[in-house]
């Protein structure tokens, strides 16, 4: 007999194991994903619920750690799914079945596929670049060097030649203390430049923004994408101008503003608590009338989180993933890089590239990033660990 100790963290292992004792694809990545060892937290649980918990766990041969209100349970993915199936469940549970059916349903088959505005699709089955181009005179790492259309269309053209497939146009800048802008001066900034990257076929193009009228103004201009880092908290109204137009949305974990994000930056759990108003927030973009698979979160690293809390929230960003919604991430050049690395805000892009690669190992497929080169050579071999032989 010889025993080899597959790599626990990945369902691939067991994949490539099946796969190479004659298992087909498919039966193999099933059963790979079913035997993957799964922990989910349920809060606001009843003594019932609770109780009917702990039994069926004793019985299943999952762990479950409970106190009032709550209970930890883990297990592989196959002993949770009957959990799933209303003519399964235990008595007691009928709560649990809605909720835990979608999130197992988007673990074993996660979204693939993004549309946005224009008939446009993003494929999300590799690492996908965004290239940051902001128009405004005062952004934390590159404030001015492309506020003039010429300037702001060079720099696209050469965040494309490196890999990005989509471009984020930024006209006021969000970095900690920022003043807002009004939103005609928005309007004058990045309407020129989205109208001339898409004359040039330089798209899809992504307005970052909060504001409905910019977001109006941009789509009419040609952009497919609203990047709103409020998640849709700051304009009522930015929902329903995204459903109009059909177009694809990022919204952003911040708490309040720029001005005052920092001073909110307090957490029980940080992953578990920005996941959680991160749903909410994607469910304030379904309520506008916008279409579930053109919503992409994004858990805001370095708005209202500390140096410490951004590197946890990266660890334990599957916590953000098991939304069900496709997941981008934009530490580029943030200032809890430089905390780890020392480094000024101009020298973090192997920092940055690092830290995508690493999102992207933990279920993250858009990828925010002012130097595309260095972030698509570290994603590439990210990548190249989660392909199918």
């Amino acid at each position: 007999m010889r025993l080899t100790p597959l790599a626990a963290h990945t369902p691939e292992a067991v994949r490539a194991a099946l796969a190479a004792r004659g298992w087909d694809a498919q039966p193999a990545w099933f059963a790979a994903t079913g035997i993957q060892a799964l922990v989910i937290l349920l809060d606001e649980i009843t003594e019932t619920e609770r109780e009917s918990l702990v039994r069926w766990g004793a019985k299943a041969g999952a762990d479950v750690l409970t106190g009032e209100g709550w209970a930890l349970v883990g297990a592989p993915a196959s002993r949770l799914a009957p959990l799933a199936r209303p003519d399964r469940l235990p008595p007691g549970l009928e709560r649990l079945a809605p909720e835990l059916g979608r999130f197992l349903a988007s673990y074993a088959e996660p979204p693939r596929r993004w549309p946005v505005a224009g008939g446009s699709v993003v494929s999300l089955d590799h690492p996908v670049l965004i290239g940051i181009v902001n128009v405004t005179p005062d952004s934390f790492s590159d404030g001015g060097r492309f506020a003039t259309v010429d300037r702001a269309v060079a720099q696209a053209e050469r965040l494309v030649a490196d890999g990005c497939e989509l471009l984020d146009i930024g006209g006021e800048s969000t970095r900690p203390g920022a003043a807002p802008v009004p939103a005609e001066e928005e309007i004058g900034r990045v309407t020129p430049v989205i109208a001339e990257l898409v004359r040039r076929g330089l798209g899809p193009v992504s307005v970052d923004t909060r504001k409905a009228g910019v977001a109006r103004a941009a789509l009419a201009a040609g952009a497919a994408v609203i990047n709103d880092v409020s998640g849709l908290a700051f304009d009522p109204d930015l929902a329903r101008v995204v459903a109009e137009g059909g177009a694809g949305v990022i919204v952003m974990h911040m708490r309040g503003t720029p001005d005052t994000m920092d001073s909110l930056a307090v957490y029980g759990h940080v992953a578990a608590d920005v996941a959680a108003e991160l749903g909410a927030a994607a469910a304030r973009a379904e309520a506008g009338g916008v279409a579930r698979e053109r919503i992409v979160v994004d858990p805001g690293f370095g708005f209202s989180k500390t140096p410490e809390q951004n590197f946890r929230l990266l660890d334990e960003l599957a916590t953000v993933v098991g939304l069900g919604y496709p997941v981008a991430v934009g530490p580029s050049r943030k200032r809890f890089l430089g905390a780890a690395t020392g480094r000024p805000v101009e020298d973090r892009d192997r920092a940055t590239a690092v830290a995508c690669a690493l999102a992207w190992e933990r279920g993250a497929r858009l990828f925010r990033v002012h130097d595309a080169g260095v972030a698509r050579e570290a994603l590439r071999v990210a990548g190249a660990t989660t392909s199918p032989d």
